[in-house]
């Protein structure tokens, strides 16, 4: 974003620069504070963090947020992060509705816009991710120039050495090439286009069901199955972003039997709504079928059983690969951990010694926008002080 060259570390403009950025890291990882709070906390000496606020609160990355007012002696100023001084914008385009979010870098969101997704075509869903983006930003008062970062979500594999989006047969024509050029000539640069699952799970990781896990998985089941993988807090993409692309798995009796995305198509909501045909009910969703079987209906349950042990296999997959210390569920199907988890454990008993926990997702249909936030956050704050110092 800056061709300005950095100062030379060893230099007095570059121990300048350092300190700044201690400052201003103390303050963000443990919040608000006085002079000689921060210099207790960084060991740097009074003088140089009263130099290094004054600094940062010219550039407006810190602004007194008032004065001590216990304790003897004199009261001090205390600073925070300015939370204004950049935005990051999350947008999570799913087949049916597309969502919008915009939070400043102290990471509140300051506002929020969904629609339905009526798209037909890769450029009538750019048109419409831009039209959203530039509604959201002006909800919130700013311009779609102040926003540092932009991360979208998408169910799709995105290679990023060849800049196409692979695998999202939900979005017609998603694959088309020039798709990720289209969106960033739209939306302006600094934009990261990431798997929804993928997401999903870092959403988990940092605001959910998973925030003291080091290694694990979050399975999304819904209209299509994903799973987001996370490796020493990481984000773990594979060879070629595909990682977690579970949908694929194969999934039937013999060879013979078996054919491409067949494990999303006997485990995602469409599945279960078929199920309900099979046997009868008038469920038009999955999420009737899963409130007919916490009514008790035994139609509904027996649904609910054999989803169950479609959801085993995938666990008892990933668990044997992966190892991890933590499965999430979440999505449509997925969050109905209350239901599906007694008959899903008894199915993983009978099929692998290696069964992980299984819990809840905690942030429901919010966690691929969380992820994309913390994403965006995460980069934002780092160049805003780059750009700005």
């Amino acid at each position: 974003m800056s061709d300005r060259k950095p100062p030379e570390v060893g230099t007095p403009a570059g121990m300048r620069v350092l300190n700044q950025r201690a400052v201003l890291d103390r303050l963000r990882r443990l919040g608000a504070a006085t002079r000689p709070q921060i210099a207790k906390d960084t060991g740097l000496s009074k003088p140089t963090v009263g130099q290094a606020l004054v600094d940062l609160e010219r550039h407006a990355l810190v602004r007194p947020t008032g004065r001590t007012t216990t304790g003897p002696g004199r009261s001090a100023v205390v600073y925070e992060p300015n939370p204004s001084a950049g935005y990051v914008l999350g947008v999570d385009i799913g087949r049916e509705r597309i969502r919008a979010a915009l939070a400043d870098l102290g990471g509140s969101v300051v506002a929020r816009v969904d629609v339905r997704n009526r798209s037909r075509s890769a450029a009538a869903l750019v048109r419409t991710v831009t039209d959203l983006a530039e509604r959201t930003v002006a909800d919130a008062g700013i311009a779609l120039t102040d926003v540092v970062v932009k991360v979208i979500g998408s169910p799709s594999v995105i290679d990023q050495r060849s800049r196409v989006v692979r695998h999202a047969p939900q979005l017609p024509g998603w694959e088309s090439l020039g798709v990720l050029d289209g969106l960033e000539s739209a939306l302006g640069p600094v934009m990261v286009v990431e798997n929804d699952a993928n997401l999903a799970a870092l959403g988990e990781h940092v605001y959910g069901a998973a925030k003291d896990a080091r290694v694990f998985v979050c399975a999304t089941v819904g209209t299509g199955v994903g799973m987001g993988i996370v490796v020493n807090g990481v984000l773990f993409r594979g060879a070629h972003g595909a990682a977690g692309e579970v949908g694929f798995l194969p999934y039937g009796e013999s060879a013979s039997d078996v054919r491409r995305g067949q494990f999303e198509d006997a485990a995602s909501a469409g599945s279960v709504v078929e199920l309900a045909r099979e046997r009868g009910l008038t469920a038009r969703s999955a999420r009737e079928v899963f409130g007919l079987a916490r009514k008790g209906d035994e139609q509904a349950l027996e649904i609910v059983r054999l989803e169950a042990e479609r959801l085993a296999f995938l666990v008892a997959a990933v668990a044997a690969v992966i190892d991890p210390e933590l499965v999430v569920l979440g999505g449509g199907v997925g969050s109905n951990v209350d239901l599906l988890l007694a008959p899903l454990e008894a199915t993983l008993r009978t099929m692998t010694p290696l069964a992980p926990p299984i819990v809840a997702g905690l942030l429901g249909d919010g966690a691929v926008l969380s992820g994309a936030l913390a994403m965006g956050l995460e980069a934002a704050r780092e160049l805003v002080f780059e750009v700005t110092l």
